[in-house]
């Protein structure tokens, strides 16, 4: 067991590696001149290579790289461009609703995905079967705006049950703060519990026909048991994998959602940095969710063996 974690550990931080460097080359390869972009449109040649003196980007991308990399393991994230202040100081002050969402988002998702995928394998060919499988499909086919849009448009103009947008922080109360989060969450978690549903759905079935299924039930095992303390334990890793995969596109999700929203996110934060061309920003909203990313690909894989202790060897 130890040396699984070791080998995975290690893999992990390679994997961090890669992702850092390819982030830095994909922002100093792309089009456009942050020097000229800070000086505006009147600057001088001297004006805009003074700035680049001061950005450091006249040096080779060897020694960029190594600058920015021994930054980023320091905690220092560089300065924003437009803003000066600190890229890690504004990515903090974003990260509550950001945060927020994503786990109010995760536990809807996981939570009513699996649920659903074990009542559809359970009542298989049937009729809540092929309404909950025709949720799931029409829950991930479409765009999450336009779910976010509706739910605007229903819950909020129609009916006035629910906020509009904005966010309201924990410390000004817990029912105002979930009050703002329901429709973003509900709007983020449904093409996840989509996705969710049907993994579950399909990994229940393969093991519902294994022969030590019918073995339990021919034993007498009750539904119940066999469905949670059989086939659930041993469908366990498909559903972990999607669960982990969920979560890279919740990712991107929570940008488009925080927009929608008016929610001022770390979404918000990088589609502002985008528009700004503020690259320590990007760079740095890029460099945490990748490591969050990657960290919850590495508690996957540790759960893994929690579940099929086979994977440990």
């Amino acid at each position: 067991m130890g040396a699984y974690i070791l080998r995975r550990i290690i893999s992990t931080v390679g994997v961090m590696a890669m992702v850092g460097m390819f982030i830095f080359l994909l922002l100093r390869l792309s089009p456009g001149d942050p020097a000229a972009i800070i000086a505006g449109d009147t600057a001088t040649p001297e004006m805009i290579a003074g700035i680049r003196e001061k950005l450091g980007v006249n040096d080779p991308l060897p020694v960029q790289f190594v600058h920015w990399a021994l930054g980023i393991l320091g905690g220092d994230f560089g300065v924003s461009i437009f803003t000066g202040r600190p890229v890690l100081q504004l990515i903090s002050q974003r990260l509550e609703p950001t945060i927020s969402l994503s786990i109010l988002a995760m536990i809807f998702s996981v939570t009513v995905g699996v649920a659903f995928g074990i009542l559809a394998a359970s009542r298989v060919c049937g009729i809540v079967d092929r309404v909950l499988t025709a949720v799931a499909a029409l829950g991930f086919s479409v765009p999450v705006f336009v779910i976010g849009y509706f739910f605007i448009y229903w819950f909020a103009f129609s009916m006035h049950w629910l906020p509009v947008q904005g966010y309201e922080p924990i410390d000004h109360g817990i029912g105002s703060w979930f009050v703002h989060l329901i429709l973003p969450t509900l709007t983020l978690g449904l093409a996840y519990v989509a996705l969710i549903a049907r993994i579950t759905r399909a990994s229940m079935l393969e093991v519902l026909a294994e022969d030590y299924m019918r073995t339990a039930a021919a034993k007498g095992a009750s539904a119940f048991s066999m469905l949670f303390s059989h086939a659930l334990k041993n469908a366990g890793v498909p559903i972990l994998t999607v669960i982990g995969i969920s979560f890279a596109f919740l990712i991107s999700g929570v940008v488009i959602t925080e927009t929608v929203f008016n929610i001022p996110g770390v979404g918000r934060l990088t589609v502002d940095a985008i528009n700004n061309r503020d690259y320590p920003i990007i760079q740095g909203v890029l460099i945490l969710c990748s490591g969050a990313y990657v960290l919850l690909n590495l508690v996957v894989d540790l759960a893994y063996t929690l579940i099929d202790p086979r994977i440990r060897y």
